[in-house]
């Protein structure tokens, strides 16, 4: 009786106002009683604009005839999305859904997106943005993203090493679906160790990260969702080769084995068999390499008991060879006959997901995730030896609850690891063993018309960092419409692997020193860094066409950090900070729908990065403090019943000066320039799709053919006390183009 008086009441109260909505939001049953959902989020899509229904269910919203879709969510729910045309009474009933994570609904599949809701800086890149370039794997997966930074680590190795917040990779805490992968022994290589086909999606998030995931993010967190057997096509077949001599096979082969079991088999192979030495310096342009990579992966659903699981096997056998064009390692392997280096690893992965919805009580889940790693590296530069294995253990197990409605979420668990070191530098043994225990607490208020505040908590013990609290918390406040204005704090902590981290290093003819040896690990102190950061996000329309702009600036200020000090040419020196260490990352990003089909994001980027070191405070070498970006993307339009189209995408990369390491005591001939000079790249792509199963892709990286001269040191005597290869500051091997195609079955 009360509904129904309700609704009399409010009927007449809607013919007169247009510029509010009114509803209820009630659970779907059988009888389809009108059970409301008291704290469910109601918002527009696209806006900030949403409120959270009462104890009833009952909700008002502001409504503007521009607001065309409506979002309903509750947690342990499946989210919908209404089409309104016109302010009427809304009556909705959610259905329970078993899945863990979040959905997202979006009027127009984006392939950046950002939310207005989330109290993290989080954006989420999808498949169809990796698809706009050749991403063989993770590690090229975000040139067209300008929040992260890409160049390759060494002039010999061909690794891309990425940077963000103008901090390194070991600094950004890199999981595959929440599970901590890329660290330990896989941190130089272990980006290219993931296909680019495996990933459906990538979320990336600036500044401290969740208490859920660990201690160790410092300047953020790269977390890759992998495709999923129920989601992904039957078939998937990509094939790609390119100038450099690359060729690489990707297949996916999915099947559904019940109603309940789902596997998928993903296979990956690369190699590069040809020799390049373009710029004649005697000295490989790019590695000779081989992968195989394989991963099997299992799907567990049980909707009507609210079980989700995921169990994953994979393997990698990954080869490289590089140095000198004359180097034979059958006959100079560890001589002075030429210079050369191989490096073999093969990884073995195993990885479960279990997930719990409560069906009678749905906000209610627990997770689940262990995973096993064994990593063994076998390799030498030259004359210097590194062997490395690592195997590790991860456990971590997380409840989800409300506090009275799903305005006051919290995730509470435990999480343990464990890893073991098997390190030999030349005749120098370095095994250790590292193991944890901690638990955490994070409180998430949300109350999506205004304010959302997410303040975590974790404590550990650590048998070598001692016991230690990590705070983090997150704030996002709207003050006007399709606003974002957020705030964020955050403790990291962790032990640097000065020698995987910085395997570059074995690459030169310097000596190797570690100073001041009082720590627990290698004799060095952990690193310790507080992250700061404040962010902005505006959408509007310019021209009736979408766009948004957002500016960041972020500050990590490091209490202690390890010093990797290239200051004297003849060595490298590892140290614990004395004095200052920061990094002030400022950004602004336009986005903007400039036509139906074509999309532009552009960016200015600006570094403050300096550390102090035994010679004086100096900017971080190979560092530029100023960075200009521009993507663009066109897709025709398609037709009523058409499928074939055309893509094109091109991306614009400008960098300005970077310092140099001091080369000042070398000989003249040996020496270089205090700032490198600045440069600019231009990528493109063209993508014809015939039809839903087919399209082939014709693209050029560096298309321009900006090459740095003599990136080696020391060419003409490798075995010298002069010789270098990490004097890198851009593109070695000049212009490159591929080609490829896609296949699929769904």
């Amino acid at each position: 009786m009360k509904n129904i008086l309700y609704f009399l009441l409010l009927c007449p109260i809607m013919l007169f106002s247009q510029d509010s909505i009114s509803g209820m939001v009630m659970e779907a049953n059988d009888k389809n009683e009108q059970i409301g959902l008291p704290g469910a989020n109601v918002y527009w899509l696209d806006t900030a604009v949403g409120v959270v229904t009462d104890i009833d269910g009952e909700f008002v919203i502001p409504y503007k005839k521009s607001y065309t879709k409506l979002v309903i969510s509750y947690v342990g729910f499946t989210t919908d999305t209404l089409t309104i045309t016109e302010p009427n009474v809304i009556q909705h009933w959610l259905r329970p859904s078993s899945e863990l994570g979040e959905v997202t609904v979006t009027s127009r599949k984006q392939a950046t997106a950002k939310s207005y809701l989330k109290a993290q800086n989080v954006f989420t890149v999808s498949s169809k943005e990796l698809l706009k370039a050749a991403c063989c794997n993770l590690s090229e997966s975000f040139e067209t993203n300008p929040s992260i930074d890409v160049n390759f680590a060494d002039a010999i190795s061909g690794t891309r090493q990425i940077k963000m917040l103008g901090l390194t990779s070991p600094y950004i805490l890199i999981a595959t679906e929440n599970i901590p992968s890329i660290r330990g022994a896989s941190q130089a290589y272990g980006l290219s160790f993931i296909p680019g086909t495996w990933v459906q999606s990538i979320q990336i998030t600036k500044g401290a990260g969740s208490v859920v995931n660990g201690y160790e993010s410092i300047a953020g967190q790269i977390n890759a969702e992998l495709q999923k057997p129920t989601l992904d096509d039957q078939l998937f077949v990509n094939a790609y080769a390119n100038a450099n001599g690359r060729i690489e096979l990707n297949t996916h082969l999915n099947t559904k084995v019940s109603n309940r079991w789902s596997t998928g088999l993903y296979l990956h192979g690369n190699r590069r068999d040809k020799k390049f030495d373009k710029n004649n310096d005697s000295f490989l342009d790019m590695p000779l390499a081989k992968q195989i990579n394989v991963m099997n992966r299992w799907q567990y659903t049980n909707a009507e008991k609210g079980f989700v699981s995921f169990i994953n096997f994979r393997f990698l056998n990954d080869e490289k060879q590089t140095g000198q064009v004359s180097f034979n390692p059958d006959t100079d392997k560890l001589t002075t006959n030429a210079w050369g280096s191989e490096i073999d690893t093969r990884r073995f992965e195993v990885s479960a997901k279990l997930g719990y919805v409560n069906p009678e009580i749905p906000y209610q889940t627990v997770g689940f995730q262990v995973a096993f790693s064994s990593h063994n590296q076998d390799s030498y530069f030259g004359l210097n030896a590194y062997d490395i294995l690592h195997n590790s253990i991860y456990t971590n197990a997380i409840y989800n609850t409300i506090i009275g409605d799903s305005r006051h979420k919290v995730k509470m668990g435990l999480s343990y690891t464990y890893d073991h070191y098997d390190e030999m530098v030349n005749t120098l043994d370095y095994g250790r063993n590292e193991y944890s225990a901690g638990t955490f607490f994070e409180y998430s208020y949300d109350n999506l018309e205004a304010l959302t505040v997410t303040a975590g908590l974790r404590i550990d013990t650590h048998n070598l960092l001692g016991t230690f609290v990590t705070p983090r918390v997150h704030a996002r406040y709207t003050p006007w419409e399709k606003s974002a204005l957020r705030a964020s704090f955050g403790r990291g902590k962790r032990s640097a692997n000065i020698f995987t981290e910085n395997q570059r290093m074995f690459a030169t003819s310097r000596t190797i020193n570690i100073l001041n040896t009082s720590g627990e690990i290698y004799g060095l102190d952990p690193e310790i860094a507080w992250n700061y950061g404040v962010s902005f996000l505006q959408g509007f329309n310019l021209f009736n066409r979408k766009a948004d702009f957002t500016l960041d600036y972020y500050r990590t200020d490091f209490q202690n950090q390890v010093v990797v000090d290239y200051e004297n040419p003849q060595e490298v020196n590892f140290y614990n900070l004395n004095g200052d260490s920061y990094a002030n990352s400022f950004q602004a990003e336009l986005n903007y729908n400039v036509l139906a089909n074509v999309d532009l994001r552009l960016a200015y980027k600006y570094y403050d990065v300096k550390t102090q070191y035994n010679s004086g405070k100096l900017i971080k070498p190979l560092t530029p403090k100023h960075r200009v970006f521009a993507n663009a993307s066109y897709e025709t339009h398609l037709k009523e019943g058409e499928q074939s189209h055309w893509k094109f995408d091109a991306t614009f990369n400008w960098l300005g000066e970077q310092r140099f390491s001091s080369t000042e005591t070398n000989p003249i001939q040996y020496q270089l320039p205090k700032q490198t000079p600045t440069l600019a790249t231009l990528n493109t792509q063209i993508t014809k799709v015939f039809s839903r199963k087919f399209e082939v892709y014709l693209g050029g990286e560096n298309i321009t053919n900006v090459k740095q001269n003599n990136p080696i040191v020391g060419t003409d005597d490798p075995f010298g006390s002069h010789f270098d290869t990490t004097f890198v500051y851009g593109p070695i091997f000049g212009s490159s183009y591929y080609a490829g195609l896609r296949f699929k079955i769904e």
